[in-house]
C-alpha cells in the first residue's frame, strides 16, 4: 500500500521544472502586454463594440497568450497552430451550434470536432478546444463571421506582439529552424554529420508521440548540447590557457593593405590578429577581407570583421569547440581583461583532439 501511495504521489508531482524568476516574469509581463494590446486594437477596428459589451477579448486568447509567451519554442504555440486552430475551432463550435442548439450536447460535439479538425490541418493547440467550447456557451450566439473577426483578427495580433516581445526579450519565436550552413552548400555543419537526421528525429517523434511537445530543431540541439557535455567531461578541466599559441604574429591597427598582404603570404596565415602598442585586442583580419583589395589607404582597422568570437584564457576547451567547427572562423583570439594573450586555430584543436584520442 505504501508503494502504491508512493508511486501515486510521484505521478502527481509537478511535471514541468521550475522557469527562472527572471523568465517568469518575462513570460508574464509579455502576455500582460500583449492581451491588453490585442483588446485595444480589436476594438480600435471594430466601430460597433464598447469596451464593457460585445466582448471582443475571448477568454481563449488567453490560454494562447501563455503558449505564446511562456513557451514560445513548443510546438503547439506556433503561429499556425495558434491562427489556424483557433479559427478553425470557432468556425466548428459556431457551426454545431446553428445545427445542434442544445449547450451541453453541441459543447461537447464541437470539442470532438475541433480536436479532429486541428489535427487534420497540423494546427493542434490546446486553447482551441476552449474557442469551440466557448462559441457554444456564449450567452448571446454569434454569427459565423465572429470566426474571422474577432477570433482570427485576434489570434493574429497575439502572434505578431509575441514575436516582437520574444525577439526584444532574447527568445526564438515563431519555431526555431536549422540555421543555413555558412558555406553556402548542402552540406551539414560538422557538428551535425554524425548526429541523427532531421527525418529521423521526426520519425522518433512522431513514433513516440512526442511530436506536440518539442520540435526537431530543438531536439537536435538538446542532442547537441548533451554531447558538448560529454565532451567536455571526457576532455576534463582543459582551458584555453593550456593550449593556446602565445608568441603571436599580430598588425597594429595602422597596418595599411600592402603589409597586411605581405603578412599573410609570409606566414600563410588565415587570420591575423590586432592588437595596439598597449597590446590591446582591437580585432581580427581574415584573408578573405583582402581579396579584390587595391586601396594602399586601407589599414587593419578598416578591414576588421567585427563577427570574430573571442574567448577567455579561462574558458574551457569544450567551449570552443562549436566556434571552431562551425566553419564561420579559424581561429578564436584568446583575451585576458582586453589584452590580447593567445590564439588558439582550428588545426590546434585537431591535434588536440588526436593527442586525447591516442590515449583513449
Amino acid at each position: 500500500m505504501a508503494r502504491l501511495i508512493h508511486a501515486l504521489l510521484r505521478a502527481l508531482a509537478p511535471a514541468i521544472p521550475r522557469p527562472t524568476l527572471p523568465e517568469a516574469i518575462r513570460a508574464a509581463i509579455g502576455a500582460g502586454i500583449g492581451l491588453f494590446l490585442t483588446g485595444i486594437l480589436l476594438y480600435l477596428i471594430t466601430p460597433t463594440a464598447s469596451l464593457l459589451g460585445n466582448p471582443l477579448l475571448i477568454a481563449p486568447f488567453a490560454a494562447s497568450a501563455v503558449l505564446i509567451f511562456a513557451v514560445p519554442n513548443s510546438p503547439l504555440a506556433q503561429p499556425w497552430a495558434v491562427v489556424v486552430g483557433n479559427t478553425a475551432a470557432a468556425l466548428i463550435g459556431l457551426a454545431t451550434l446553428q445545427l445542434y442548439p442544445q449547450p451541453l450536447p453541441a459543447a461537447a460535439i464541437a470539442v470532438l470536432l475541433a480536436l479532429l479538425a486541428t489535427a487534420a490541418l497540423r494546427a493542434t493547440h490546446p486553447p482551441a478546444g476552449a474557442a469551440a467550447m466557448a462559441m457554444v456557451l456564449a450567452p448571446h450566439p454569434a454569427p459565423l463571421s465572429f470566426a474571422l473577426h474577432p477570433v482570427l483578427t485576434g489570434s493574429v495580433l497575439l502572434v505578431l506582439f509575441g514575436m516582437i516581445w520574444n525577439r526584444s526579450t532574447g527568445r526564438i519565436y515563431p519555431f526555431r529552424h536549422a540555421p543555413p550552413p555558412a558555406h553556402g552548400t548542402t552540406d551539414k555543419t560538422p557538428e551535425r554529420r554524425l548526429a541523427p537526421s532531421p527525418e529521423t528525429l521526426a520519425s522518433a517523434l512522431q513514433r513516440l508521440r512526442l511530436g506536440a511537445n518539442i520540435g526537431v530543431e530543438d531536439l537536435a540541439r538538446v542532442i547537441e548540447t548533451a554531447e558538448a557535455e560529454t565532451a567536455a567531461h571526457a576532455l576534463g578541466q582543459i582551458t584555453a590557457d593550456e593550449i593556446m599559441s602565445r608568441d603571436l604574429i599580430t598588425a597594429l591597427p595602422e597596418t595599411t593593405l600592402p603589409d597586411l598582404v605581405q603578412t599573410f603570404r609570409d606566414h600563410r596565415f588565415k587570420s591575423l590578429p590586432i592588437r595596439d602598442d598597449a597590446g590591446r585586442y582591437q580585432g581580427c583580419v581574415t584573408i578573405d577581407a583582402l581579396a579584390g583589395l587595391s586601396d594602399p589607404a586601407l589599414t587593419a582597422a578598416d578591414l576588421a570583421d567585427a563577427s570574430i568570437k573571442t574567448a577567455r584564457a579561462t574558458t574551457p576547451l569544450a567551449d570552443l569547440i562549436p566556434l571552431l567547427a562551425d566553419g564561420r572562423q579559424q581561429t578564436i583570439p584568446i583575451l585576458r581583461g582586453d589584452s590580447l594573450v593567445g590564439l588558439i586555430t582550428r588545426s590546434d584543436l585537431i591535434a588536440l583532439l588526436i593527442h586525447h584520442l591516442s590515449l583513449t
